[in-house]
């Protein structure tokens, strides 16, 4: 594997959306093999059309299959490769048997990751492949991102940030291209959920998938399952807020969030945030979940 990283574009630089694109082409051609870490999110969605776009055969997607991603979403990653006929691959990793990772302190995404790049870098040792690259984005660089520490000890690459591609520019050149995943709420792992300092375990994760899949079912599309033990702290946009509570509705929910294994329903009145968890440490709250995200 090679290892040295293109510049950034500079931010004194205006592309325009084209050039960005065409500049994101240009560093894949010349990374000459990759692999993708392919979470099934818009970011990851993307680099993996582009890259198999741009190299065929000599890219491939991985996804990596954990309790960390919950089972609905690793469905959706596995269908969408199937319906772009993407070269695509499951892989098993094992960060909840990693005490550190289990212990559920600030660094719990730098485990997760140094176990996700841990795999992919020796598949790409061991099959050939000259780079892994993640879907990380130029608006990533500003956040708190454990995970961005750990890309960065693996020599993983980062072409959309060396492109200057930001979140906004890939959701727009994702529908361009009939991406169904182009307008998918940013997702993060489901560990995120869980009060740092309380132990992940498979059975807390199980549960928040579980009463994450009945709100979905309920037609809720932007939302979080907060966990704190037998309460479920329920998340959705202030203007969903209604909708929640509207008797049938609230029927259905308080029903499946109970089967999930919950004992106490709530609905937090401040609305969903990215990273509410975090509020009470001195991290900002889009920050410190972002550092769990599903690229």
């Amino acid at each position: 594997m090679t290892s040295t990283p293109a510049r950034p574009v500079s931010p004194t630089i205006e592309l325009t959306l084209a050039e960005k694109r065409a500049r994101l082409t240009e560093i894949l051609r010349g990374y000459g093999s990759l692999i993708v870490a392919y979470s099934g999110g818009v970011d990851s969605a993307f680099l993996t059309a582009i890259a198999q776009e741009t190299l065929g055969d000599k890219s491939i997607a991985i996804t990596a299959h954990s309790p960390s991603l919950s089972e609905d979403e690793l469905v959706d990653a596995v269908d969408l490769a199937k319906k772009q006929l993407w070269n695509h691959r499951v892989i098993i990793t094992d960060e909840i048997n990693d005490p550190r990772y289990a212990a559920n302190d600030l660094q719990r995404c730098f485990f997760c990751k140094t176990e996700l790049y841990t795999h992919l870098i020796d598949i790409a040792r061991s099959e050939g492949w000259d780079q892994v690259a993640n879907g990380t984005n130029a608006d990533d660089l500003g956040d708190f991102r454990p995970g961005l520490e750990a890309a960065r000890d693996f020599t993983v690459r980062s072409p959309m940030v060396e492109a200057g591609l930001t979140k906004a520019d890939i959701r727009t050149l994702s529908r361009e291209m009939d991406l169904p995943v182009w307008d998918k709420p940013a997702q993060a792992c489901l560990a995120s959920r869980i009060p740092y300092g309380t132990m992940v375990t498979v059975e807390a994760l199980t549960q928040i998938a579980k009463a994450e899949r009945g709100l979905r079912q309920a037609g809720f599309r932007q939302l979080r399952v907060r966990h704190h033990g037998e309460v479920a702290r329920i998340e959705v946009p202030v203007e969903d807020l209604a909708s929640l509570i509207d008797e049938e509705t609230r029927k259905t929910i308080v029903k499946k969030i109970r089967e999930a294994g919950y004992l106490y329903v709530t609905m937090d009145l401040a609305g969903f945030r990215s990273g509410s968890m975090n509020e009470a440490i001195g991290v900002s709250a889009a920050q410190a979940e972002n550092s769990g995200g599903l690229l």
